[in-house]
């Protein structure tokens, strides 16, 4: 049974030339405000957010987490599997830039994780193990209240560059206003029923990797991930409701392999 190939427009790009550049950054503003659509897709939305992330500012990965109704953190969306894994931990573990970033409502940067292990000793474990050496955690905030952050991650320490960190602000704080104005938002139990959505629909999402995964025999995630969104878009369906077919059995599995085949570049 054929792999499920891995969508090449997920991939960060090397250096761009400005004009490309600002093209980029546009259409990306654009896409990001761009919510107040009755098939608004919240998993397809996150996803964007942090591939873009890795087109404008050639970071290596980028997550995002936000706060459950509950009160606590729960990773939303990763460009990468490894950087879904550590954004995980950082959770589970309360350590980490994230978790910082959240509790501060400001920006955290460690330009080399190795050097700050004393302030994040099991997130910075796992991050060395994970290949990345310096982190900086964005606060998604509509005002004074934080809903999460944007973490974007290198694989080799970095200096200090005011400029990315305003860029990086900014798609955060476009990505949390489209976020919530897709309901015209203005009550808190209409923002929890939405980050509940959004965190709800990753859970899905996961699910339904692992069975087109299995049933694929690729055991790359990625192009699970890529599978999914692409059979998505090109069906004009939701990711969520897609991914809940395929994880309770009742999608054309192998119609989503068969179509991911014969888009492979």
């Amino acid at each position: 049974m054929p792999g499920i190939p891995h969508d090449a427009a997920s991939a960060p790009v090397g250096t761009t030339t400005a004009a490309h550049r600002e093209r980029l950054l546009a259409r990306t503003f654009v896409e990001l405000a761009d919510t107040l659509v009755d098939d608004f897709d919240v998993a397809d939305f996150l996803r964007t957010l942090v591939e873009q992330c890795l087109h404008l500012m050639e970071v290596s990965a980028a997550g995002v987490v936000l706060t459950d109704p509950d009160g606590r953190l729960r990773m939303a969306a990763a460009s990468s599997e490894r950087a879904g894994l550590l954004e995980t931990l950082a959770v589970q573990a309360d350590d980490g830039p994230c978790i910082e970033c959240v509790r501060s409502g400001r920006p955290v940067l460690s330009t080399d994780l190795l050097r700050d292990a004393g302030r994040w000793p099991r997130f910075t474990a796992a991050a060395d193990a994970a290949g990345f050496r310096a982190a900086q955690a964005i606060p998604m905030r509509l005002r004074r209240q934080v809903i999460g952050a944007l973490t974007l991650f290198n694989t080799e320490p970095v200096p200090e560059d005011p400029d990315r960190t305003a860029l990086a602000q900014a798609l955060a704080d476009i990505a949390t206003i489209g976020l919530l104005q897709h309901r015209a938002i203005d009550r808190g139990d209409i923002l929890t029923e939405q980050l509940q959505t959004a965190l709800n629909s990753r859970v899905i999402i996961e699910q339904a990797k692992g069975a087109l995964s299995a049933q694929s025999g690729d055991p790359d995630m990625e192009h699970a991930f890529s599978a999914l969104r692409g059979y998505a878009r090109a069906h004009n369906r939701r990711l969520a409701d897609l991914s809940r077919d395929v994880a309770d059995g009742t999608a054309d599995v192998q119609a989503i392999i068969a179509y991911a085949a014969r888009s492979r570049p």
